[in-house]
């Protein structure tokens, strides 16, 4: 039903910043959850950040304070702007999301993502020390 795109990625180094995209089509982002989640070589995919419905944001430990995620309903998009960015945060990222809801829910980011059920092709993200 939802196709979606990232694209943003690319490398920096230690405290630069990248503003990551997701492009949407085939279907509105309206009440569904959004989420970007990464993986990087040898680790298993971990939530980064999410976005419910209501708006209301969430992010993983690490990247607290450093990652902002923000969505845009007219260009039925998401974003994560990413700041002070450290080498733990090389990893391909993804954008993710669910199936509509007919009631207010809350996004998760546990599980590797098992809620999503949409996933982008991934964008690189390499940051050098």
């Amino acid at each position: 039903q939802v196709q979606l795109v990232e694209s943003g990625g690319g490398s920096v180094q230690s405290g630069g910043s990248l503003r990551l995209s997701c492009a949407a089509s085939g279907s509105s982002l309206d009440f569904r959850a959004l989420g970007w989640f990464r993986q990087a070589p040898g680790k298993e995919r971990e939530g980064v950040s999410c976005i419910s419905p209501d708006g209301s944001t969430y992010y993983e430990k690490s990247v607290k304070g450093r990652f902002t995620i923000s969505r845009d309903t007219v260009k039925n998009a998401v974003y994560l702007q990413m700041n002070n960015l450290k080498p733990e945060d090389t990893a391909v990222y993804y954008c993710t999301t669910d199936q509509a809801k007919g009631a207010p829910y809350y996004c998760g980011l546990g599980y590797g993502g098992y809620e999503y059920s949409y996933w982008g092709q991934g964008t690189q993200v390499t940051v050098s020390s």
